[in-house]
């Protein structure tokens, strides 16, 4: 494995765009400028780009002839500050296919306006990348859905768009895709299909396997029991604080999407009740499916690789 690190003073040198702004600072010359710092350092012109959820960092480290860069040695990027989420990409082959990991994501809770959180994705496809794979740590409000479950996401609910909070908020740039794109069919249907009937019997976890409606809430505290009350009326299944504006930022870019989320805990809609959840619980569970978990995405991307 090559790990390529350089010093902090070229962080200074290329400083990120500070969180503070509101109007999106990643034009697609800067996104290009990164891209390129990338390609000029990996032998790897990745086909996928996968992003792996709290605890499941992982599989990043079972890549063939793997190129690890910390986010801290990259111009202009941002920094992962969250426990369980390593704060690189690596670059190398899944079951032969050409991929880039994210081994730990940005969130709008540590202090990110989406519009960074979701640029690593851009810089996806200016690598080459076709396809995102984003994986994600869920709470379970489907009351059929137990911690370990894994549920394939066909829908989401942007709650924080619900206030125009949009990693597309700003100035559009045509060369990322159009002012109004459609995200009606975000999930591609023919992935989720082979991920049900191929995939996970393959992997074993078709007894585990659910399909539902993600939504995302802005963290980084869990939801009351009336705010989950709510989300169960809108026809929400799983609840978590990522991946919506990676997702509509990939689709926006033209990128074909699958994405999933391990139900980690049951949520908690009555207040009088004692159990809260917490982040242990998150890594935990993660850590115990954290095989079969691999299994899933390296058939998933493995078919993506058939594809062409």
């Amino acid at each position: 494995m090559h790990s390529l690190s350089a010093s902090r003073g070229l962080g200074c040198e290329h400083p990120c765009p500070s969180p503070s702004d509101t109007t999106n600072m990643f034009t697609f010359e800067l996104v290009q400028e990164i891209a390129t710092f990338l390609m000029e350092r990996v032998p790897v012109k990745p086909k996928v780009g996968i992003i792996c959820g709290s605890g499941m960092g992982g599989l990043a480290d079972t890549l063939d002839k793997k190129t690890s860069i910390p986010y801290g040695s990259i111009p202009h990027f941002p920094v992962s500050t969250v426990s369980g989420h390593a704060g690189r990409l690596v670059f190398g082959y899944l079951r032969g296919v050409p991929v880039v990991c994210m081994q730990g994501r940005f969130h709008y809770y540590e202090g990110y306006p989406l519009w960074m959180c979701s640029m690593p994705v851009r810089v996806m496809k200016l690598l080459g990348a076709t396809h995102l794979v984003a994986t994600n740590a869920a709470g379970g409000l489907n009351p059929d859905f137990n911690p370990g479950d894994i549920m394939i996401m066909k829908d989401h609910v942007n709650m924080m768009g619900f206030s125009g909070n949009n990693p597309l908020q700003g100035s559009n740039d045509e060369r990322f895709g159009p002012r109004f794109p459609a995200i009606s069919r975000a999930y591609n249907s023919a992935l989720r299909t082979y991920a049900k009937t191929v995939a996970a019997p393959k992997a074993g976890v078709s007894s585990f396997i659910r399909e539902g409606v993600y939504c995302i809430v802005g963290g980084p505290n869990y939801e009351t029991p009336a705010e989950l009350r709510l989300f169960k009326m809108l026809g929400v299944d799983a609840v978590g604080m990522s991946t919506v504006h990676e997702v509509i930022t990939a689709v926006h870019c033209g990128m074909t999407v699958f994405a999933f989320s391990l139900i980690t805990n049951k949520c908690i809609l009555d207040c009088e009740c004692e159990e809260e959840a917490n982040h242990a619980e998150v890594v935990e569970v993660a850590k115990i499916r954290e095989k079969v978990v691999m299994e899933f995405i390296s058939l998933m991307v493995k078919h993506i690789g058939d594809e062409e």
